[in-house]
């Protein structure tokens, strides 16, 4: 008995292996819906090729208003061979006296590594914020969920990379999220006890309704 156990284990751990060794990578079929783990079904291994683990598209990114600050990323979207490795990657260009917004990921930690300029990186907690002026060749890293932001602080342009834990990463972008829908004017200012005014100008700013 033992001896068939032992052989049944082997076997077992060498077809492992084997399957293993046979689904190293599952390269987005994105003609297909996502399935309920969030990644796509694989394209079949014939049809594959090496342009489906390249993206040559992490250039600079158009400024968006009223921020000043232009975003490419690489996910799944773009570079199916990212699918279900849990990675993405962006290009962050940040014009003089620009932003990144507060936002978050909420599937996603975040890698932010400074290559050009100066800037101000903070996340929030409940109960602190953290915040760093950081400059080339510094990483910071921001915890999965958290609101983050990213200032210019410097003189010219910044430039900053990106690393994320997703290969798909939601953005909630909180001013988008305020006073980009159909939210009441009056419904924001008594859940944030910002002035309706106010309110109705941002609203105009992001495109929401009143």
């Amino acid at each position: 008995m033992n001896t068939i156990l032992f052989v049944f284990a082997f076997l077992s751990s060498y077809t492992f292996h084997v399957i293993s060794s046979a689904t190293d990578f599952c390269v987005a079929d994105l003609s297909l819906p996502k399935t309920p783990s969030g990644s796509y079904p694989c394209k079949p291994e014939a049809n594959v090729t090496v342009d489906d683990f390249v993206f040559s598209g992490l250039v600079e990114g158009k400024p968006v208003a009223p921020f000043n600050s232009g975003l490419t990323a690489a996910t799944v979207a773009n570079l199916p061979g990212l699918n279900g490795l849990d990675i993405a990657a962006a290009r962050v260009d940040i014009g003089v006296n620009g932003t990144v917004p507060i936002h978050s990921h909420p599937d996603a930690s975040e890698l932010i590594i400074i290559v050009e300029g100066e800037v101000t990186v903070g996340f929030i907690t409940p109960a602190k914020a953290y915040v760093k002026s950081v400059k080339p060749s510094d990483v910071i890293v921001i915890p999965k969920g958290l609101l983050h932001f990213v200032i210019n602080s410097g003189k010219g342009k910044a430039v900053t990379f990106g690393a994320l834990s997703s290969s798909s990463p939601g953005v909630h972008v909180a001013d988008y999220l305020l006073f980009g829908n159909d939210l009441s004017t009056s419904i924001v200012a008594q859940t944030t006890l910002l002035d309706e005014a106010q309110i109705k100008k941002l609203k105009d700013v992001f495109g929401g309704k009143a």
